[in-house]
């Protein structure tokens, strides 16, 4: 950070330094943001989570220009009776910590209720009482599925932007049935985002919600066998960059016919930024953070990062690059999905001014480079060796 100079909010007032007290700091997006924090402000973070292998960089006794300004406390929110103490030596908290991987809503239905709203309550009543602000990262999941994908599939209207574009202030939230297990994710984070508002609007609390749409990049998830469980299944992009990895079809959930919009980690997190530097303006909204201008079927993705990936790494792609698979046989018994996510971003645009800069080609050509160079030795060795005894 360049020393010296006073960094200004949008309202060109002074930024004061800060002490973030982040909640699942270790993780895919929490590890950006540290960086993000450490690099370009004066701010403290104080390091919340169970593992910190994705933030281990920033912890080396050695980066001394930072050390002062992070520190790792090992927690499980769950059940820690330190977590009161740090909410209280922090201006803002940021909680991230959630199970948010779609292979798990069906299985484990009540870790993912527990862990997105029963272990999420202390951090909003902490917050609450102790007159702290709050950034609460929810999910574009809470929108579930759109109005227009209840109408017959020729109707005119589901082409119209009113019935699928998804807004904050205007979009229901609707979900399946309550058989299709994969909506506990969605309900939780719904009942914890009607929480938070209710807590400002009948105790003040200062808060902001944030609703990702699909952010993509370096450090996401996890290669299955190499740097998590080889029986685990992470979200759509590492699980097709572990196909890629090991020369394997990209599996195709229902035929890869749903619509997503994807965003580049270092986009979205300027939008977090913005959030927690001009709390006038971000405090009391929800926020979409994701680029409508990315959005591909689940198909179209498979065969892009297909071409990327050849291009990064100089392999020529298999022979039949993807193969579909029905959701139950993927998933398992009561799975559901949302048809599109496009992210209106009127709010965020009007407010913090901000609008995501990447494609879709230069996102995934930054990620699988990286994939690429993390992971092909260690896929290479996993695959050529016999089983050990």
């Amino acid at each position: 950070m360049a020393n010296g100079a006073v960094r200004l909010d949008l309202d060109g007032k002074p930024i004061k330094p800060m002490t973030i007290c982040m909640i699942g700091a270790g993780g895919f997006i929490g590890s950006h943001l540290c960086e993000k924090l450490l690099n370009e402000t004066p701010h403290k973070v104080l390091a919340l989570d169970v593992y910190n292998d994705k933030i281990k960089h920033l912890l080396e006794p050695d980066t001394s220009e930072w050390a002062e300004r992070i520190q790792f406390h090992r927690i499980n929110i769950k059940h820690d009776s330190r977590l009161e103490g740090l909410v209280k030596m922090a201006d803002l908290t940021i909680n991230l910590a959630a199970i948010c991987t779609p292979a798990d809503y069906n299985t484990r239905p009540l870790d993912t209720i527990y862990s997105n709203f029963i272990d999420a309550l202390p951090v909003v009543k902490y917050c609450s009482e102790n007159n702290k602000r709050l950034i609460h990262f929810s999910t574009c999941e809470v929108y579930g599925k759109t109005i227009g994908s209840f109408l017959p599939k020729d109707h005119p209207l589901r082409q119209d932007p009113e019935f699928y574009v998804l807004k904050e202030d205007a979009s229901p939230c609707i979900f399946g049935s309550i058989e299709k297990q994969r909506w506990s994710y969605a309900c939780a984070k719904q009942l914890i985002e009607r929480l938070v508002y209710a807590e400002g609007a009948e105790n003040g609390l200062e808060f902001t919600i944030v609703r990702p749409f699909n952010w993509i990049g370096p450090r996401m998830d996890f290669i299955p066998g190499i740097d998590g469980p080889s029986e685990g299944v992470p979200r759509v992009l590492a699980c097709f960059s572990n196909n890629l990895l090991r020369r394997e079809p990209l599996k195709l959930v229902d035929g890869g016919e749903s619509q997503r919009t994807f965003i580049y980690i270092k986009d979205a997190i300027e939008a977090v930024l913005l959030m927690i530097e001009n709390p006038e303006r971000a405090n009391g909204h929800i926020f979409n953070v994701g680029n409508p201008n990315n959005e591909v079927t689940v198909r179209q993705l498979a065969e892009m990062m297909t071409k990327v990936y050849s291009k990064v790494s100089g392999e020529t792609a298999i022979e039949s690059p993807t193969i579909d698979v029905s959701s139950k046989e993927f998933y398992g018994e009561g799975y559901d999905d949302s048809d599109k996510r496009i992210p209106d971003m009127t709010i965020i645009n009007r407010q913090l001014g901000w609008n995501p800069k990447t494609s879709l080609w230069d996102l995934l050509e930054s990620t699988l480079t990286y994939q690429h160079r993390t992971y092909a030795e260690a896929v290479k060795k996993a695959t050529s060796k016999p089983v050990a005894s």
